[in-house]
């Protein structure tokens, strides 16, 4: 799909998006005038009958013409609700209207999608990024359709002369955005059996090459020389070898700087290990590595956005398999850092290979480390799917994650992570167990499993992921891998190279 920006008063694509708030009357959409007789009676007989009212997700596609063109009544809703949560659905609404109704493209005004408080570039960014989302759907292993899966070729969009330069450099952040989020859900869509941790190092390898990141990659032999017994003990079971992926992109001028570190859990397949899981929920364990999805994805859009700083992205990745080999309940795992993790419990595999990974990040004196991991269903108890969970012990710095997680899209709450918590994990025989003492507060007691190796950053926050790892109904998004973490991570990294 090709996003452009018009400054043309009237819209000449084959669809035109008429975005209107409830109650308004069609009439007075400044592109009114510009439609053909038949279609305004058409589009003021539905507004008479009140078949079309305005209410948000409210769709109306009205034929006209010949060749056959098409007018999209979209609704937004009640003015005084409009909010950036309302937008973001719209932007991905027209997208996916069009390629139902085979719309090959279409036409909106930035105007129409207008958010109090919120400049064109980033209106600009918002519809762009969305957009991109939207079109977005993984076919790589299904056979395609007689005449082609469905597609929008041309999205435009009609801003003012006056803010065309805005309306472009939003265009052009939140396409590239809106790719690198896509980038993240083409790699946890694909198949475990081709998403090894190997193969996953390749293509963290291959996006360095093409965005302009370097990529170091440790093997077996050398992750056992750093005495990484986390990650090597979640792999005993597989025939797959762990890796250890390094990523380091510097502006220019940037090479003393104290990093950002992002660490991405990469388990790229979890049976579960001894302690398997049911059947019901192994199927989508393919997306394990969803966080090292997240974590590649936004190195590729920092660098290509040429940021002006300096961060670090960390994958450590293992699969979790229950062959003869495989690490079990009772064993003691001697890590990085010198501590030892009691297993209690086989499929509480993420949080020990990242005690290795945010270990490692000690080497950089980092400013801020933030790990982004599918780490618990608990997560998705306390949230459902609609929010990934925060949880840090600098309520500062869980705050700001808050606030750009709302502005980027991204949605993310804070949960609680105080001392007391610490003692839920302590192990018995080992220094800290992978998995709790108690039944409830899952979510809260994985995190502070993973801040005893990172007691030494002043900032430091654990993004668990679970709950939004893939798309639900009424997101107008493909199913499958939402990509989430991405826009988060991106946020808060053009947040401190503006600060």
């Amino acid at each position: 799909m090709r996003l452009s920006l018009s400054p043309s008063p009237r819209p000449t694509a084959r669809g035109i998006a008429l975005a209107l708030f409830q109650d308004a009357s069609p009439a007075k959409h400044p592109w009114f005038p510009a439609l053909p007789a038949g279609a305004k009676q058409t589009v003021l007989a539905f507004a008479k009958s009140k078949e079309f009212i305005g209410k948000s997700g409210e769709v109306h596609v009205i034929p006209f013409g010949a060749p056959v063109r098409r007018v999209v009544l979209l609704g937004l809703g009640v003015r005084k609700d409009w909010n950036r949560r309302k937008a973001t659905l719209a932007s991905r609404q027209v997208v996916v209207v069009a390629k139902q109704h085979k719309i090959t493209d279409i036409a909106l005004r930035l105007a129409d999608l207008q958010l109090p408080n919120v400049d064109v570039a980033s209106l600009a960014q918002l519809v762009a990024e969305n957009a991109q989302l939207a079109d977005y759907s993984f076919t790589r292993y299904r056979k395609i359709p007689k005449g082609g899966w469905p597609k929008l070729a041309s999205y435009v969009l009609h801003v003012r002369l006056a803010d065309r330069t805005a309306a472009a450099k939003g265009v052009r952040v939140g396409t590239v955005i809106g790719a690198a989020n896509n980038a993240a859900r083409d790699l946890a869509n694909t198949p475990g059996s081709d998403m090894t941790p190997a193969l996953l190092a390749n293509a963290a390898v291959a996006e360095g090459k093409k965005s302009g990141f370097f990529v170091t990659v440790m093997k077996k032999d050398a992750i056992e020389r750093e005495g990484m017994g986390g990650l090597l003990g979640v792999s005993q079971g597989s025939p797959h070898s762990p890796t250890f992926t390094i990523m380091e992109y510097t502006a220019p001028g940037h090479a003393t700087d104290k990093p950002i570190v992002y660490v991405g859990k990469g388990v790229t397949f979890d049976s579960g290990g001894l302690n398997v899981k049911p059947d019901t929920s192994m199927y989508e364990m393919h997306m394990d590595m969803s966080g090292a999805a997240a974590v590649i994805a936004a190195m590729c859009a920092i660098a290509l956005l040429k940021l002006p700083l300096r961060v670090i992205g960390l994958i450590p990745a293992a699969e979790n398999m229950s062959a003869g080999d495989a690490y079990r309940p009772g064993d003691q795992l001697r890590t990085l850092s010198g501590k030892t993790i009691e297993v209690m419990h086989t499929d509480a595999e993420g949080r020990v290979i990242l005690a290795d990974a945010l270990t490692y990040a000690e080497r950089y004196k980092p400013s801020a480390v933030i790990d982004v991991a599918t780490l618990t269903g608990a997560a998705m108890v306390a949230l459902g799917q609609r929010a990934a969970a925060i949880l840090s012990p600098n309520e500062a710095f869980s705050q700001q994650l808050h606030t750009l997680a709302e502005e980027s899209g991204d949605l993310a709450w804070p949960l609680p992570l105080w001392e007391e918590y610490e003692a839920d994990i302590q192990g018995t025989f080992g220094d800290v167990a992978n998995s709790s003492k108690v039944r409830y507060g899952g979510a809260i007691t994985g995190a502070a499993f993973l801040w005893q190796f990172a007691k030494k950053f002043s900032r430091w926050a654990h993004i668990d992921i679970a709950p939004t790892m893939t798309t639900i109904d009424g997101q107008f998004l493909a199913k499958g891998s939402a990509g989430a973490g991405v826009r988060l991570l991106i946020a808060y990294a053009r947040k401190y190279a503006a600060a």
